[in-house]
């Protein structure tokens, strides 16, 4: 098979759907002190870890580390908790943030290959040049394709793991606002985007959406404001609001989703998802969003940030997700981050 002549799509590899069965996710352990400043890395840390633990009550968790110091911190933290550590492998793979939704690999499946899982490794630039440095994050595809021993496809464009959402059966969805930004490929149209999408993760429908919600530093990324959560159902986040800002982005883009169709002529099936009341850092609001949950193995990961719509919110992913135990872990501190539990993470499905 020529990995270098031809492209994933070309060579029947697709990316799956987040549900798809995984063998393992890939997190990058946070250390940046400008993402969480001063108290505020050590007082995320509880939530980060008990997502590590929750994640490795059913799969494999692979951490990208900076160094054989944060490897024992990592271990030892996690023990204190009785976390299934047979079910947690450290890499000494040093990265500049911890943002592996968007740094990491992605990971492409064909199970009629010989070689049955491959990586795109997309060009990261820490969403339009924001926060350098950025050079190790953007290695990280590279160095897990080498512990893996994958093939690997350099795209040469950029592209971030949040700010697209597959249903595994041909459809990609994403958003203006980001892809089409000219802080990430300037020099790129509409179409010939699409066509990277089609031709990199081997979809054929492209679905865009518009604007993302207030304090999202990534310019709109999708995984905040609307998830496929089978093939032809999406959640998507409204605020019931009128005069809160995300109201009106929000409802454009409940109205694009009706009236989308997929590939096989079917309208969608949405489903509303509250947003969670406004969350302020010193007079910044965050980018606090229900959407934001992670799908792991029999685990859906919800973050909530103490208000009264976490409740309505999980049961309402509960139902979405009937043969999965739904998890609600306290993203209040995480969030000050400008990003939560899918922005953290990054899913290598099971080849099988």
């Amino acid at each position: 098979m020529n990995f270098l002549a031809n492209t994933p799509a070309e060579l029947g590899y697709y990316f799956p759907a987040e549900w798809h069965e995984h063998q393992s996710t890939w997190l990058s352990f946070p250390h940046n002190p400008h993402t969480w400043a001063g108290e505020k890395l050590s007082n995320m840390l509880p939530a980060y870890f008990e997502f590590i633990k929750t994640l490795a009550e059913v799969e494999l968790v692979n951490i990208n580390v900076l160094d054989e110091k944060m490897k024992n911190f990592v271990e030892d933290e996690l023990a204190k908790i009785s976390t299934n550590l047979h079910q947690v492998v450290c890499h000494l793979h040093p990265s500049n943030d911890s943002w592996c939704r968007d740094h990491g690999p992605a990971f492409l499946l064909n199970p009629q290959a010989e070689t049955k899982k491959v990586i795109v490794d997309w060009e990261y630039n820490a969403w339009g040049g924001k926060y350098p440095p950025y050079d190790a994050d953007n290695q990280i595809p590279s160095r897990i394709a080498q512990v893996l021993n994958l093939p690997v496809f350099r795209p040469q464009i950029v592209m971030e793991g949040g700010s697209v959402d597959f249903n595994g059966q041909g459809t990609v969805l994403t958003t203006r606002d980001c892809l089409l930004n000219p802080n990430r490929n300037p020099h790129l149209s509409q179409v010939q985007i699409e066509d990277y999408l089609k031709k990199y993760y081997g979809v054929q429908q492209v679905l865009w959406l518009g604007e993302g919600i207030v304090g999202d530093d990534t310019d709109g990324h999708v995984d905040d404001i609307t998830r496929f959560v089978n093939e032809d159902t999406v959640l998507t986040a409204v605020e019931p609001n009128r005069q809160d800002a995300n109201y009106h982005p929000l409802q454009e883009n409940l109205k694009a989703l009706q009236n989308m169709q997929l590939l096989n002529g079917k309208s969608l099936n949405i489903i509303e998802l509250p947003m969670p009341a406004p969350h302020y850092l010193e007079g910044e609001r965050m980018p606090a969003s229900y959407a934001n949950f992670y799908i792991a193995n029999q685990r859906v990961i919800v973050p909530t940030f103490r208000c009264t719509q976490d409740d309505i919110a999980l049961d309402i992913i509960q139902k979405c997700f009937p043969a999965y135990r739904v998890v609600g872990i306290d993203a209040f501190h995480i969030i000050w981050g400008l990003g939560s539990f899918h922005c953290l993470s990054q899913q290598e499905p099971k080849a099988n």
